[in-house]
């Protein structure tokens, strides 16, 4: 009886052995051999997968300065948020915005900006990219009202321009598609003494800018500094640089006319 026991137990103990070692084996061959010849089961997300776009939905990025951020606007909204406005009541579209604008951001600084991951992707995702700068490239924080005068401007504009080039190249590298709406400068200094200089230096970064954004395909630089020329104060912020809200309502309803919508999207 006692012989039977151990016979017993010794079947018991070999068969456990061998369970083990056939266990042991196909995780090393699940290893070894799998790991070569398989894909992982889990997988990074393909990023072409992240970039596809919804029909259902439209996609902004932002970026630039101060303006598109919506310094000044009391409610919040800046341009961008009365752009959405406007534009719901023209598209049955989820709209997406992605703002990246950094207050103060000159177009040196919009250039390293660029060189981002993040940035990026929400500009190749993008159906419509939208950007303000050059505000701080022309006024330097009040600074440039100390020294007025047309040659000195004229060499701030140089670098200034080399820079827009950059950006708009490098916008259209990243997402050659999507529509870009560069919004132009205004005049807040308007009411004050030498403002036909102001002015004068305005018109000429506007139009210059204007000039260099017609050699890209499907960058327009929308105009604002007529609906600041009349009543000027009545459209800007307690700092009297930056816009109120209904300087801001004014500029997103500028851009948002020059969005139409067709059943195979934005134009």
């Amino acid at each position: 009886m006692k012989k039977y026991t151990i016979t017993i137990v010794s079947i018991i103990s070999i068969f456990s052995t061998l369970l083990f070692l056939f266990g042991f084996g196909w995780v090393l061959k699940d290893q070894l051999i799998d790991g070569k010849g398989k894909q992982s089961v889990t997988r990074q997300t393909n990023p072409s997968d992240t970039m596809k776009k919804s029909k259902s939905q439209l996609q902004i990025a932002a970026l630039g300065d101060s303006l598109t951020r919506g310094t000044g606007d009391p409610e919040g909204k800046g341009y961008i948020g009365y752009l959405k406005d406007s534009l719901r009541k023209k598209t049955k579209k989820s709209i997406l915005v992605s703002n990246s604008a950094i207050k103060g951001q000159t177009s040196s600084q919009l250039i390293t900006q660029l060189k981002g991951p993040e940035m990026k992707r929400q500009l190749q995702s993008a159906d419509i990219i939208l950007l303000t700068i050059g505000g701080n490239d022309l006024f330097q924080g009040g600074e440039v009202l100390g020294h007025l005068d047309t040659a000195y401007m004229k060499k701030a504009e140089k670098p200034y321009l080399a820079n827009l080039k950059k950006i708009y190249s490098t916008i259209r590298s990243i997402n050659p598609d999507a529509t870009v709406f560069h919004v132009g400068l205004y005049n807040p200094f308007i009411d004050l003494e030498k403002s036909k200089l102001t002015s004068s230096i305005v018109r000429t970064w506007n139009y210059d800018s204007a000039n260099l954004a017609a050699n890209y395909k499907k960058i327009i630089y929308v105009p604002t500094f007529d609906l600041f020329e009349l009543h000027v104060n009545d459209y800007l912020f307690s700092d009297k640089f930056h816009p109120n809200a209904a300087g801001y309502k004014l500029i997103g309803e500028r851009v948002a006319s020059l969005i139409t919508f067709s059943e195979g999207g934005t134009k």
